[in-house]
């Protein structure tokens, strides 16, 4: 029986044995003390070597003779080999064993100045981390192949959408000048048509002259509506919100449309509201202006359109309510696109099917809410939602302008600039048909060089926008700086834009769009001749 000493090296032995690494001890002199089996296996050294008392440097030299320390005198690199692992309290290093495995050896130093090596095979980890880092060098070449490509793509796309902007604002641009260019012979055509009409009226010629200006009207309904779709398509609009009184906007309705809905013998009823509105107002008008304008259109003669504000919270509902055709739910979407008619609607009206297009595109640009209620044969409400505001402080109102064609205008003293002289020459018809005294310039300088205004103050002017050497604008601060006092004004443009519209309110001149619609214009004439002192008086 062995002593109790012996018995506990024993066991320690055995147990060092069943390590799965290699373990090996070494006194302060770096003499062998003991090591197990897997030691000796993982070396590839022989029985002999590991046995106790053998010195390190013996075993690092007979390594080294072999090539596992790689190239080089043997005893150099036996040498350099025990200062790694005895050069700080503990190392880890890794090296190739001579079955090619990798070998990952851990020294510690005791306390007493020996050593303690332990040796671990971890080809399989090694490889692991290799093949690791060979797919991370590959993910990362992936990656930057990949972002390499996506900033290329970006690049192309920024391009073409820089592309796509510039061909927009062209052609933007384009239908701005083409408009008008075209607007322009349209609009002294539809004067000389008002001319006509007014005095072919009980003659042969009364049908003809109507029948020209539905074309005319036609022509200008269409070219209105594509640069409205142009502009609100390419981002062109820039909704300007301000605080509208409903009063002002419902006046321009009825002004615009009472005589439109007299001729059609529709009855047109618009609910006067005192309540401010936050909104464009252009733009809000536009969409009114398109949903009243369709409403007359089809609703039969002896139907009725009502146009008012309910209050709903924070916002009003503006309805417009028509008697008309209506049409079913399944047709609701078909209303809102381009170039689409109900089959019904193109037998009573004129066009192209844009109107309702443009109004869903205006609510979209402007973040607002509109909805349809409609049955076919009996009628549809359209309710556009808009946001309230405090009133504020109006401006004196002019009263409303007397459109009627029961007023006549004798006497009344105008003075019409604009750089086409066909315009000029159909004005000059249509404005002495009504009584008017006229007198006209193709511009500032003709007025000046002919003496045009000497012994002669104008009651109002009517002036063009784009004339050849200035703005309408700037024509009309400068005929005010010269003739002295207010002079009541109204440009008379083909330009829709809201920037040109909000510049003329903002120096109290009055926007009549070309091609000028006789109503429109007597309307603008009535309220300028009661800011002169020279209110329209009735006729006879």
């Amino acid at each position: 029986m062995q002593p109790p000493a012996a018995e506990a090296a024993t066991s320690l032995r055995q147990a060092i044995d069943h390590l799965p690494q290699g373990i090996a001890i070494f006194d302060a002199a770096l003499r062998l003390v003991t090591s197990n089996r897997r030691y000796v296996d993982l070396l590839g050294l022989p029985e002999t070597v590991g046995a106790p008392g053998t010195m390190l440097f013996d075993i690092a030299l007979r390594l080294a003779a072999r090539g596992d320390l790689g190239p080089g005198d043997a005893t150099r690199l036996a040498v350099e080999r025990i200062d790694l692992l005895t050069s700080s309290e503990s190392t880890v290093t890794q090296r190739l064993g001579h079955s090619g495995q990798t070998l990952e050896f851990h020294s510690s130093r005791l306390p007493e100045g020996g050593l303690v090596i332990s040796i671990s095979d971890v080809t399989a980890r090694a490889h692991a981390e290799r093949e690791l880092e060979r797919v991370n060098q590959t993910l990362e070449g992936r990656v930057a192949e990949r972002t390499a490509a996506l900033t290329r793509v970006n690049a192309e796309l920024e391009i073409a959408r820089a592309k796509a902007d510039a061909a927009n604002h062209d052609k933007t641009r384009f239908l701005a000048a083409a408009s008008h260019d075209l607007l322009q012979p349209l609009n002294a055509a539809r004067l000389y048509t008002s001319t006509l009409i007014e005095r072919a009226k009980s003659t042969s010629l009364a049908e003809l002259a109507n029948s020209i200006e539905a074309s005319l009207t036609a022509v200008e309904d269409i070219m209105a509506a594509l640069l409205d779709i142009s502009r609100i398509d390419s981002g062109a609009l820039r909704p300007a919100v301000a605080p509208v009184t409903a009063r002002d906007l419902l006046r321009k309705i009825e002004v615009e449309f009472a005589p439109m809905a007299r001729e059609r013998n529709i009855s047109l009823r618009i609910v006067p509201s005192a309540v401010t509105l936050l909104a464009d107002r252009t733009l809000v008008g536009r969409i009114v202006q398109n949903l009243v304008s369709n409403a007359i259109k089809y609703t039969a003669p002896g139907g009725k359109v009502l146009v008012g504000l309910r209050r709903r919270g924070a916002r009003v509902r503006l309805d417009i309510v028509d008697t008309g055709i209506g049409f079913n739910r399944d047709q609701h979407r078909l209303v809102f696109a381009e170039f689409s008619r109900l089959e019904r609607g193109a037998r009573m009206a004129q066009g192209l099917g844009l109107g309702l297009s443009i109004v869903q595109r205006l609510v979209t640009a402007l973040g607002l809410t509109l909805e349809l209620d409609s049955a076919e044969g009996r009628g549809s409400r359209f309710s556009l939602y808009l946001p309230v505001t405090r009133p504020v402080r109006a401006a004196s109102e002019a009263p409303s302008p007397a459109a009627e064609a029961g007023f006549g205008m004798a006497g009344l003293k105008v003075l019409c600039v604009d750089n086409e002289r066909a315009i000029l020459e159909a004005m000059e018809g249509l404005l002495g048909h009504w009584g008017c005294e006229v007198r006209s310039a193709l511009s500032l300088k003709q007025i000046d060089k002919e003496h045009l205004l000497e012994g002669w103050y104008p009651d109002l002017v009517l002036m063009d926008y784009h004339l050849d050497q200035t703005s309408g604008l700037d024509a009309i601060e400068w005929l005010r700086h010269n003739l002295g006092g207010h002079l009541p004004a109204a440009l008379v443009t083909a330009d829709r834009s809201p920037a040109v519209r909000a510049l003329a309110e903002d120096r109290g001149i009055t926007v009549v769009t070309k091609p000028v619609k006789p109503a429109a214009l007597r309307a603008a004439i009535s309220g300028l001749a009661s800011q002169s002192g020279r209110p329209v008086r009735r006729a006879g």
